[in-house]
């Protein structure tokens, strides 16, 4: 047996996969596929000795060795035809890359080529996770489409970058890192992840941001550059041919979805499932306890895709027809198999009171205060990352102790509750600047008092942005993470409310200036109302 051989088989019982049809697959590397334009991808075929096989696409800017080599022969292997191909400017392919500028086009072109090799029966199936999920999304309506397994990825990357109209700093910075390695020598890369990454580190504190990716990597990034300066969509229209939401309503093809609670791209990824509802496709859709790069993410991934490649690809039975949604609900409440997203729920607030209170019911009026200062930005503590072992759930107390964010905490609870779905909040602010960023995070307090977020989000806010009373409070409408959790008895809720997460998010300068040139920093003071007269508070869903 061969090294990649023992590799899939001891990868398939690690994950605890099926057991292939067959050992015996024939690979063909490098193939050249050529595009339209005459540059040439690179492309390995993984063939299974088994007739009448159906095929996997997998399109990536990550290589085709390493694990996705293992991962082709583990699909190969269970009766798959993989092809896996380098995007352009990756590896060894032709031309330059430029993120998402020329996957529709790429990809059209390479199913082309599969349309005319003689082993390809007609019926098309994607896999992969990120980036090599958006590629999917750019070719979602071609007509031999018969699955697509989307992990942890969404149609467009726009509003993930620009989260809450702020900039999703440490993902994107990480991320052109990451590309970049990739055309280096391996041993200073490997020198540089064992001493913790101190140039990135280096990069995400530095200003201004239009030279981040320099002292990330030693090189200027033209698409870093690029994205920091093309943050208004309405008026620059740079984001909207890069992005494939508008094909959403021409996928026929079943589509099978897996998220993660701490991942990067839910909130976009249940859009997608939404604009998949509404034009009548029913998808699948896993939500698991994962960041996006955990490892379970990886195994359920795997496991999913092939029964699912299995019951579109070859007419196999599907034991998820009549519940499609399978979530996992922190704080110990297990798995659940629904019919829909999201399940149907009575929203509950959770208002922010006096004295550092959590309130079911509204409380009496008055007002808290914390000072942003962006040179010691309040930093970012776990949550949805790019990087796995910094991601997800954390304890958060140290982060509290901060002055420079509120906490508001509920009595201990006296029945367990379970939330599920999207949680939103409501925050009357006041500034002493009128650019001010409005974080608000919610924790799980158990009865040792540890506090552990289960979700959050961010919004930068900006003149004209949103309504400001005669009083001068802005009414800040934040969209947190989407959630299902279980509150055990004895737990309490807390609400924290900052100016910041930094480096997940980039600092608010708070002078207004463009991100990518602003070095001046001025402290703002953001003043929180609660009350009737400013009901500020989070809104959540119960199930019961």
């Amino acid at each position: 047996m061969s090294i990649a051989s023992l590799a899939s088989a001891a990868l398939g019982r690690t994950l605890r996969l099926p057991p292939p049809l067959t050992r015996t697959v024939d690979v063909g590397r490098g193939l050249p596929v050529r595009m339209r334009d005459g540059v040439v991808l690179r492309t390995d075929h993984y063939a299974p000795r088994l007739a009448d096989a159906p095929t996997v696409l997998i399109r990536s800017p990550y290589g085709r060795g390493g694990v996705n080599a293992v991962l082709a022969r583990i699909l190969a292997e269970r009766g798959f035809h993989v092809v896996i191909q380098s995007c352009r400017g990756t590896s060894d392919s032709g031309g330059e890359f430029e993120p998402m500028r020329t996957e529709r086009e790429d990809g059209l072109d390479t199913v082309d080529w599969l349309r005319r090799q003689r082993w390809f029966n007609g019926r098309l199936g994607t896999f992969g996770p990120s980036y090599v999920g958006y590629v999917q999304w750019a070719i979602a309506d071609v007509p031999e489409l018969a699955a697509m397994a989307t992990i942890v990825t969404a149609s467009q990357f726009r509003d993930p970058t620009y989260a809450g109209e702020s900039f999703s700093l440490h993902t994107t910075l990480t991320w052109a890192a990451l590309i970049q390695s990739q055309r280096e020598p391996w041993l200073p890369n490997a020198l540089e992840l064992l001493r913790g990454q101190p140039r990135l580190q280096r990069g995400l504190v530095h200003l201004p941001l239009g030279e981040a990716d320099l002292i990330a990597t030693g090189q200027e990034i033209a698409f870093f550059r690029e994205w920091l300066v093309r943050s208004d969509e309405e008026t620059d229209g740079y984001w909207d041919p890069l992005g494939h939401h508008h094909r959403l309503p021409a996928v026929t093809a079943p589509v099978l979805m897996i998220g993660g609670w701490y991942d990067i791209f839910l909130p976009w990824q249940l859009r997608d499932y939404a604009a998949l509802r509404e034009a009548g496709v029913r998808p699948q859709l896993t939500i698991g306890p994962w960041t996006h790069g955990s490892f379970g993410l990886f195994g359920a991934a795997v496991r999913e895709s092939l029964e699912f490649f299995g019951t579109h690809l070859r007419d196999e039975p599907s034991n998820r027809s009549d519940r499609p949604v399978r979530l996992h609900v922190g704080g110990g409440g297990g798995w659940h198999h629904l019919g829909e997203w999201p399940p149907d729920a009575r929203t509950v607030g959770w208002f922010l009171a006096p004295d550092g209170r959590l309130s079911p019911s509204m409380p009496a009026g008055g007002a808290d205060q914390f000072r942003y200062d962006p040179a010691d930005p309040t930093p970012s503590i776990g949550g949805p990352l790019l990087v796995a072992n910094q991601a997800g759930p954390r304890d958060n107390r140290e982060l509290e102790a901060r002055p420079d964010v509120l906490v508001f905490t509920s009595d201990a609870l006296t029945e367990p509750m379970e939330i599920i779905g999207p949680v939103t909040a409501t925050v009357y602010a006041r500034g002493s600047e009128p650019y001010f960023d409005v974080f608000v995070r919610l924790c799980d307090v158990d009865t040792s008092g540890r506090s552990i977020n289960v979700c959050d989000g961010l919004v930068r806010t900006r003149p004209g942005r949103f309504a400001v009373a005669a009083d001068g409070f802005t009414v800040v409408e934040v969209e947190l993470w989407p959630v299902a959790h279980r509150f055990r008895r004895g737990h309490r809720l807390r609400v924290q409310v900052s100016g910041g997460a930094h480096p997940r998010y980039a600092r608010n300068t708070g002078t207004g200036e463009p991100l990518a040139t602003a070095v001046t920093l001025k402290p703002v003071t953001v003043e929180v109302a609660h009350g009737p007269d400013h009901p500020s508070a989070v809104r959540v869903p119960t199930t019961h």
